[in-house]
């Protein structure tokens, strides 16, 4: 395989050389202009790449749904391009996104997702202490009226808000453990109950 590749590289560089060198050759009174149009066919050229790369990472993402329900107690989670499991709960009536995390202990939201479930993070007392890959950081328990993931609904859920900064929020084990089988098979993440 990498021969082939290696083949076609060649001859894609001999064929615009070639193509380059006759164009040079054409139009030699002219090369200021000459190189001003292979600049704007150059930059066409990288503008149609990106956008079709684009497009292609669009549609993909856009065509993946996030989680689907199976039955009235599981969740399927397909695995997103990054190999990370994503997926939307709500909580306390806002709409959460978690990357699903079975090295985190607990459940943990960002400031911003707690202030969106209705938390006021100013408030909370940081007794707690998470060791994480970026240090250790203070976390403030709560408990959280309700978090519905698909039909599934659970009351007063064991949550903590992490004090520093955080990207997304985190579903660890303190939420999954409520599922009786968790089970990652053929790029999926089922979790039932």
């Amino acid at each position: 395989m990498a021969d082939l590749d290696t083949g076609n590289l060649i001859y894609l560089i001999v064929l615009l050389l070639m193509v380059g060198g006759w164009f040079f050759m054409q139009s030699r009174e002219g090369l200021n202009k000459t190189l001003q149009y292979a600049a704007v066919w150059m930059m066409i050229f990288i503008g149609g790449a990106a956008a079709v790369g684009l497009w292609q990472d669009i549609s993909r993402d856009a065509r993946t749904p996030q989680f689907s329900v199976a039955g009235s107690d599981q969740i399927i989670v397909p695995r997103a391009r990054d190999g990370h499991y994503y997926l939307t709960a709500d909580v306390n009536g806002a709409n959460l996104r978690f990357v699903v995390d079975t090295g985190a202990s607990d459940m943990v939201l960002t400031q911003k997702d707690a202030k969106r479930a209705g938390i006021n993070p100013e408030s909370l007392a940081y007794l707690g202490r998470a060791n994480t890959a970026n240090g250790e950081v203070r976390t403030a328990f709560v408990r959280l009226d309700q978090v519905q993931l698909g039909g599934i609904i659970d009351t007063d859920v064991a949550a903590v808000v992490n004090e520093g900064q955080m990207e997304q929020s985190l579903l660890g084990m303190g939420y999954l453990q409520r599922w009786g089988r968790i089970e990652i098979t053929g790029g999926e993440l089922i979790l039932t109950r």
